[in-house]
């Protein structure tokens, strides 16, 4: 059964929906993906080093310990989301999209290289990991307020018909984009610095190479036109003086039910992401043994995954809606899931992993590409960007603990895949119990 606790919707197509140039249209989508995949490019990094890492800043005798604080300070990152989407969010929904992700995207990539400049543990000794989690919270401020523009500006340049497909294009098409930016980078560097050069100058590389997305992102969003609901927005604005600020409009009234009820769905979504994807490095080094080299074409296939993915389900949202979308997706990963992850861990025939890794990508991915559109129908542009900027990171900061439990619960890496499988199941049943409640919100833009 669906509550309706959301105030009623304008009709679609409104004035400041049609008043926008191909060419502002185009520049949205792009600064939207583009800013997206950024900014995971640079959360992924960690994942592709987490092994290395956790040896150089949180060295353990247990197999999976150090795992689990390399992820753990991963979660860091995602719990100082909120905090980044309350500050951003706000900005943007006060003094527009642009200069909010201009600021984070640029702040994300500065702090990302920022890793390779820190002393390891056997440098330093316990200063180290103190140093590697302060940079970890600095960094995820500003992931947050990525979050804040780009889930926004995309999907209020494009007509009513295009949203679900923007949803998956900026969801899925940036996570794949940022993961394959990740994987070749991982892929260069491995290469350059093969076997114990990587664990000693290679990793550094890999966070070096954050600041080549300040630039990129800096580039991009200089000549980004603001969106056009929020100009009309702005307008409204100025004409009803007195409005409360977006923060205080979100935990007042009925906006603070939606926001509860929104996390069913970002929780699942996200956790269901992160032992996807978030994980697959991890699983093909642990679990398969596979060689750096090898790994990276795969995960770089998987990314090209995500993608497809995210954009035929983010469609699939435009055409059926987004409640029935949520549904189907979320039984098939009941389903499926653990019968991949289980079936991966025990074969050590290449193509049959790849085939696995695939399938995996594709449906952690699917579940979380009508998310973002969901979340923009739930909240009018004036407090757009703070409420799916919280929504989403607030979700998916509490979905992003997930691999830190998975390695905890995990005695030997052997006991991973069963307690991915677990997990999954726990974590999407969440997500199908969300989506029995949400109503359907294809068409309410406001």
């Amino acid at each position: 059964m669906a509550t309706s606790d959301v105030p009623a919707a304008q009709a679609p197509g409104t004035p400041a929906a049609m008043a926008i140039s191909t060419r502002q249209r185009t520049s949205a989508i792009i600064a939207s993906v583009l800013g997206w995949s950024l900014d995971l490019f640079d959360l992924f990094i960690l994942l592709y080093v987490a092994p290395v890492v956790g040896q150089l800043f949180f060295p353990s005798t247990h197999p999976t310990w150090s795992l689990a604080a390399v992820y753990a300070s991963f979660a860091v990152t995602l719990l100082m989301r909120p905090i980044g989407s309350a500050i951003f969010g706000h900005y943007a929904d006060v003094y527009g999209r642009k200069g909010a992700m201009m600021v984070a995207i640029v702040g994300v990539g500065v702090a990302t290289a920022a890793f390779g400049l820190l002393p390891t543990i056997h440098q330093v000794g316990a200063i180290a990991p103190v140093l590697f989690i302060l940079l970890r919270l600095v960094q995820g401020v500003f992931v947050g307020g990525v979050v804040a523009s780009t889930h926004t500006i995309g999907t209020e340049s494009v007509p009513a018909n295009w949203r679900g497909f923007m949803s998956g294009l900026v969801g899925g098409g940036g996570a794949g984009i940022g993961a394959l930016l990740a994987s070749f980078v991982f892929l260069v560097t491995s290469t350059l610095f093969p076997g114990e050069a990587f664990a000693q100058m290679g990793w550094r590389v890999m966070f070096f190479s954050g600041i080549f997305s300040s630039f990129l992102g800096w580039f991009i969003f200089r000549n980004l036109e603001e969106s056009p609901f929020w100009k009309e927005a702005q307008k409204k604005k100025a004409q009803n003086k007195g409005q409360t600020t977006p923060l205080k409009q979100l935990f007042a009234g009925g906006y603070r039910n939606v926001l509860l009820v929104n996390l069913l769905i970002t929780i699942g979504g996200g956790a269901g992401y992160y032992l996807t994807s978030g994980y697959m490095p991890t699983f093909l080094k642990l679990i398969n043994q596979l060689p750096n080299t090898t790994s990276s074409f795969i995960l770089m296939a998987c990314s090209l995954s995500a993608l497809v993915a995210a954009v035929l389900v983010g469609t699939l949202s435009d055409i059926i809606g987004r409640k029935k979308t949520f549904f189907i997706v979320g039984v098939l990963a009941i389903v499926l899931l653990p019968t991949f992850y289980l079936g991966m861990a025990k074969t050590s025939d290449l193509s049959t992993i790849v085939f696995y890794a695939l399938s995996i990508a594709f449906i952690g991915n699917a579940g979380y590409a009508p998310v973002l559109i969901f979340l923009n129908e739930r909240f009018p542009t004036a407090m757009r960007a703070t409420g799916t900027g919280l929504s989403w990171n607030i979700g998916f900061a509490i979905g992003g603990m997930m691999p830190t439990f998975v390695s905890l619960a995990s005695p030997t890496p052997a006991d991973i895949p069963l307690s991915l499988s677990i997990f999954a199941v726990g974590v999407f049943a969440l997500y199908l119990v969300g989506t029995l409640i949400v109503p359907e919100t294809k068409g309410n833009f406001r």
